[in-house]
């Protein structure tokens, strides 16, 4: 369970959160949503720790992960999982090695541990006759796959996944989706997604969060998406709606 509790933020004279709250349970794919600029990505990296919010709370289980010590909030990031946009493969290593790397970085495993785990999550998301490509040698949807199986690796309790539809086509899109909630659904993960992708509303919004100019509009799930009396929503759902009729 994920916490966001009056998170603001502000760059300069720029207000880019202002007040978010938000609640993220285990077993469901929560999406955050919103055009650019609207403090999606922001928000993330308030929630991991990559940027220190202004004010506000974010408690994982009932941590403040703002607030506790250091040896709490390096217990935390070790239950997390994250898939970033550009999937981050590093160039130099093999699928395998990208996967194992959190468990180079973070464990104390043996060899043959982290040989074992790595190799179980790309066997998890198909991709276990891939182990000695690199990065180089595979599609998108393939570099995807992999940073899902370096996410979940650690077993992690919360994932996040920022944009991972990004550069996709709409049919890989829409596996990448589906693999993301199966594991969410397999492993009782608390899950948090960015995205503006009009399938992923539709189709894995279990709960969704609506951010426009920093300011959190509305709250709901994929079956009352389209029933919302929200103009700056509405005018979001139509331009992607039109944007995926256009990509068909």
């Amino acid at each position: 369970m994920i916490d966001i509790k009056n998170i603001a933020k502000t760059f300069g004279d720029r207000q880019v959160l202002a007040g978010i709250d938000g609640s993220f349970k285990p077993g469901e794919t929560s999406l955050v949503i919103g055009g650019s600029g609207t403090g999606k990505s922001v928000l993330l990296k308030c929630m991991i720790g990559l940027v220190k919010p202004d004010e506000g709370q974010v408690l994982y289980d009932g941590r403040d992960f703002l607030t506790v010590d250091e040896d709490n909030k390096k217990d935390i990031r070790r239950e997390m999982g994250v898939l970033f946009q550009g999937s981050a493969l590093f160039d130099s290593k093999t699928v395998l090695e990208n996967v194992r790397f959190p468990l180079d970085m973070l464990t104390g495993q043996s060899e043959s541990e982290k040989m074992d785990r790595a190799q179980e999550s790309l066997k998890r998301v198909g991709l276990d006759q891939a182990v000695d490509r690199m990065p180089s040698e595979i599609s998108g949807g393939m570099k995807k796959r992999v940073g899902i199986a370096r996410a979940i690796v650690l077993n992690p309790k919360y994932l996040f996944c920022d944009e991972p539809n990004s550069g996709l086509d709409p049919l890989t899109s829409i596996k990448i989706d589906q693999l993301i909630k199966e594991i969410t659904d397999e492993f009782k993960i608390t899950t948090v997604i960015i995205t503006h992708d009009m399938n992923s509303m539709l189709e894995i919004g279990q709960n969704i969060l609506f951010l426009y100019e920093g300011k959190k509009l509305w709250e709901g799930n994929s079956a009352t998406l389209t029933e919302s009396n929200v103009p700056e929503l509405n005018e979001f759902i139509f331009a992607n709606k039109l944007l995926r009729d256009m990509e068909k």
